[in-house]
C-alpha cells in the first residue's frame, strides 16, 4: 500500500469500518487486525462494537508504512 492518505487506504478505511481489522490485513498488518476483530467482538457484548468500527476505519485511513505503529 503507498502512503497515508492514499487511495489504497481510503480502501483499507472501508473495509475497516464494515469489518474491523480488515483494512489493517489488506495493508498487510495481520496482528493488528486481528486485535482489532478481536475487541470489536468483545466491544459488541455490550453494544459498544460500532466504537471499533469507526476507530478501525480512522487507524487504517492514517496509517504511514513509513512511521512504526
Amino acid at each position: 500500500m503507498a502512503g497515508r492518505g492514499s487511495g489504497g487506504n481510503v480502501v483499507a478505511a472501508l473495509c475497516s469500518f464494515f469489518i474491523p481489522g480488515l483494512g489493517q490485513l489488506l495493508q498487510g498488518r495481520p496482528f493488528v487486525g486481528l486485535i482489532h476483530l478481536v475487541i470489536d467482538i468483545l466491544l459488541w457484548i455490550f453494544w459498544l462494537g460500532w466504537l471499533m468500527h469507526i476507530y478501525s476505519a480512522y487507524s487504517a485511513a492514517v496509517f504511514d508504512p513509513d512511521r512504526l505503529d
